[in-house]
């Protein structure tokens, strides 16, 4: 590889923080970004996973550190930045990868969808938005940076039975967009990274499911489910210096799923 190629995408001496980053997409993103060059504040609630994450990207001769965070706390989001900033001295990127999904029974009453519903925004939406505020102080002083959040397929188009997920996804796309414009004054970017069907915890009753995960896959160009190191180059791109005129946008990680028509 060119030495113009390497520095392009190199994120060397750069600080991330990556939600959700115990398992799955955030897991893969947190590794992929480490073997970048940057060193990650992984952050979850899952302490077994996040450690494991850390140790293997200690392994791999990275720099990482564990962050047992409730994102549905301001001031502990407000800490962990200043945390973050002060152990190392700048903070350049963020990672909005945690979620969760709580789909609707038809037995569940008007009051247990709305709890799903204010806890899904909570958790896939609000705190994004929180971490991003909070953080953006940071890398204001490190002279910029980029947040990238992990939205998905249900920010563009319809799917049963979880509509406070699919309000969170499409609230996240549109508030990237904004925020595209709010922060650029401190050469702050943002984007999104919006993954099909990726086998993940979250996915893999479906993907078990011979009838769904066939279903699920004639939605896609590409014949197969996505992997979480799927969205891995994505995320080095919106995070490097390749990217730097790039803001307010949507990459989709989705095996074509939203660009197939009449097949």
């Amino acid at each position: 590889m060119s030495s113009y190629i390497e520095k392009l995408f190199s994120l060397q001496g750069r600080v991330a923080i990556v939600t959700g980053a115990a398992s799955g997409m955030g897991a893969a993103i947190a590794k992929g970004l480490a073997q970048g060059g940057a060193k990650v504040a992984v952050v979850d609630l899952n302490a077994v996973g996040g450690q494991a994450v850390v140790e293997q990207i200690s392994n791999s001769g990275g720099t990482a550190s564990f962050h047992l965070v409730n994102l549905s706390q301001t001031e502990v989001i407000k800490g962990l930045c200043q945390e973050v900033y002060e152990q190392h001295g700048r903070l350049d990127i963020v990672v909005n990868a945690a979620g969760i999904t709580l789909p609707l029974k038809d037995t569940d009453t008007l009051e247990q969808r709305l709890t799903n519903f204010d806890k899904t925004i909570e958790v896939d939406l609000r705190a994004a938005y929180a971490l991003s505020m909070a953080a953006a102080k940071y890398m204001a002083k490190s002279g910029g940076g980029s947040i990238i959040n992990i939205t998905s397929i249900n920010s563009v188009v319809g799917f049963p039975g979880n509509p406070g997920y699919v309000a969170a996804k499409g609230g996240l796309r549109m508030m990237t967009k904004g925020l595209a414009l709010d922060l650029i004054k401190d050469n702050i970017r943002v984007n999104a990274i919006a993954p099909g069907y990726v086998r993940t915890a979250m996915s893999q009753a479906s993907y078990d499911d011979p009838q769904k995960h066939q279903q699920r896959l004639r939605h896609m160009i590409i014949p197969r489910w996505g992997e979480p190191e799927d969205l891995v180059g994505a995320a080095i791109f919106l995070a490097s210096d390749a990217s730097g005129y790039v803001t307010g946008q949507d990459i989709f990680v989705d095996g074509g799923w939203t660009a197939k028509g009449m097949t």
